[in-house]
């Protein structure tokens, strides 16, 4: 029973990094009905621009952060403008093509500024195991399982309790700027993903702008399309399901499993686990992309 409780609580701490790469990706399709596909090669942005100063100049390891974050936010920025802003809120379907498009952009300027498939990320901590009764948990995955959840509720205040909340919920106010500020937000949150993701590995490699934007988008869908709570639920049983199919099956079965859930839950129901998604037959007679969730 102990290596079952010990497995589920690996796959909790490894879902805590999906679940807040998934708060990304919720947020825009939650605020804007917008899918970014360059969500993940932002956050590579960042991430390359803080290790190139930690591996330059010895940057201390909270310098690398919020140039980690601020880089992610600037990446996230420039999406929004070239691919979503001159679109208008009707283009759904030509912006996500677009964002796809960026995304090779960023991920080449990515290889250009550091060329080699990996590099060495600073930790925030020591690596020593905290032991809990039998149990053993890694500090820098608790650090990501409590930054998601402060960030989860931050967001709710933010989303239920101001005034951005308001503007992105009613028609006809600033939807330019509200859809800016989602995008600014939404990668702010990618960046500390991304941070606390590779301090926790301890290194950065080219992979991770596919493997964040796939993380998390699996993620959101399982949980359910748009929904906060849907995104951290998503991402824990999406670490729940990998680790114990790496336990049972060997890591090639990892990312297999994961899949094959991801597929019967679309069948079964479509909108994930918080919600629902239809496209209504009038706007599929326009040719509207509208999405509705519950």
């Amino acid at each position: 029973m102990i290596p079952f409780i010990q497995t589920t609580l690996d796959g909790l701490m490894v879902g805590s990094s999906y679940g807040l790469l998934a708060l990304g990706f919720a947020l825009i399709f939650g605020v804007m009905r917008r899918l970014n596909l360059s969500y993940g090669p932002s956050i590579m942005v960042g991430a390359y621009l803080g290790t190139l100063l930690y591996i330059q100049f010895g940057a201390p390891t909270y310098v690398v952060a919020i140039v980690a974050v601020a880089g992610s936010v600037m990446a996230g920025v420039y999406v929004e403008r070239l691919c979503f802003a001159p679109l208008g809120v009707a283009a759904g379907v030509a912006s996500m093509v677009s964002s796809f498009a960026i995304w090779m952009q960023l991920e080449q300027a990515s290889l250009l500024m550091l060329p080699r498939h990996s590099y060495p990320f600073p930790s925030l901590t020591s690596g020593e195991l905290l032991s809990v009764g039998p149990l053993v948990v890694r500090p820098d995955y608790l650090i990501m399982l409590a930054a998601m959840l402060a960030i989860t509720a931050a967001l709710h205040l933010l989303l239920y309790r101001t005034r951005f909340g308001v503007a992105a919920s009613l028609s006809g106010i600033d939807v330019r700027s509200t859809m800016l500020k989602a995008f600014a937000l939404a990668s702010a949150i990618g960046g500390v993903a991304g941070f606390l993701v590779l301090s926790a590995n301890q290194q950065v490699t080219a992979m991770l702008g596919m493997w964040a934007t796939l993380k998390g988008l699996i993620a959101m869908m399982i949980g359910g399309l748009g929904s906060i709570p849907g995104a951290i639920v998503g991402g824990l049983v999406l670490g729940v399901i990998e680790v114990h199919s790496q336990t049972l099956f060997g890591p090639q079965v990892r990312d297999l499993a994961a899949y094959g859930v991801l597929f019967v839950l679309l069948v079964l129901r479509p909108g994930g686990i918080f919600g629902t998604a239809a496209v209504s037959e009038s706007a599929a007679r326009r040719g509207g992309d509208r999405w509705t969730t519950t």
